[in-house]
């Protein structure tokens, strides 16, 4: 009896660590994506609800730094660069806090993401972007906290903060001409030179077309000032795999210059070793 007891005992204990007990977040945690023109925003909050309290000027107190949401830090990342208030806020990601006041907010970009709600220290040095925004009065109420990109466009959007019967919104303008002309002058330019590298290697390595391979890697090399001993070697290498022996070897010792000048010793080796080989008679 006593072994059977044991056993239950055991089986129920195990059961109940298996077991896991789901309730609903009091502050559930949301992630918006948005593209504005060419630019990635991504915004990670937790939602509190009003739940019948007065949420400015109580919940939240005026006056005094918020963590904009509940739980860990609100974050918000770009992609791009973004111009707001005239300012530049270089890509990455940041906390956003707010210094709500009955008339006005500070909206606050600040470096360190890593915080439960407000950093223990609060650091200016860290506060890589600030402005002041006027509160609006919304003629509906808002339970639950929200933040959302509106007014979207292909220049610019509104990160929007409603709460309450409160929005405060922030205008940022995204960088889309010059992204967009980047990649169109990049596209016109044609293949660059890593391009050509990478199918020479891959038609090398797979036993593709090597005749294609020395014309792609041959084009890598004419782009270059200073050809990298990198793309010297895999010329040297494809030359030899044609049975281009006397060619390969001229190859390899551009790339064995190449590599004692940028002391890498590894390719050094190997181009002494494939010398030797191949000069062989």
């Amino acid at each position: 009896m006593k072994k059977i007891m044991l056993t239950a005992v055991f089986a129920f204990a195990t059961l109940a660590m298996q077991a896991q007990v789901k309730t609903p977040q009091a502050s559930p945690s949301t992630k918006i994506e948005q593209v504005v023109g060419l630019t990635d925003v991504e915004i990670d909050y937790s939602r509190p609800s009003t739940k019948g309290r007065t949420v400015y000027g109580e919940l939240v107190p005026y006056g005094k730094l918020w963590r904009t949401g509940a739980n860990a830090n609100t974050t918000i990342t770009f992609s791009e660069d973004v111009i707001i208030d005239g300012k530049t806020l270089k890509k990455g990601k940041y906390a956003l806090y707010t210094l709500p006041k009955a008339d006005s907010w500070d909206v606050i970009f600040y470096a360190d993401t890593d915080n439960w709600g407000l950093p223990e220290n609060w650091d200016d040095a860290k506060v890589v972007l600030r402005t002041t925004v006027k509160p609006e009065t919304l003629n509906r109420k808002v339970e639950t906290f929200t933040i959302g990109v509106n007014n979207v466009d292909n220049d610019s959007a509104s990160l929007e903060l409603s709460w309450e019967k409160t929005i405060v919104a922030v205008k940022f303008e995204v960088p889309t001409q010059k992204t967009a002309m980047k990649s169109i002058e990049k596209t016109l330019a044609g293949p660059s030179s890593s391009d050509f590298f990478s199918s020479a290697q891959y038609f090398y390595q797979s036993n593709g077309d090597l005749n294609k391979a020395l014309t792609w890697v041959n084009k890598a090399v004419d782009m270059e000032k200073e050809p990298p001993f990198w793309y010297l070697r895999l010329k040297s290498l494809i030359q030899a795999k044609k049975g281009d022996k006397v060619g390969a070897v001229e190859t390899a010792k551009l790339s064995l210059a190449a590599a004692e000048k940028a002391k890498n010793m590894d390719y050094v080796k190997m181009n002494k070793d494939s010398i030797a080989e191949w000069s062989k008679k």
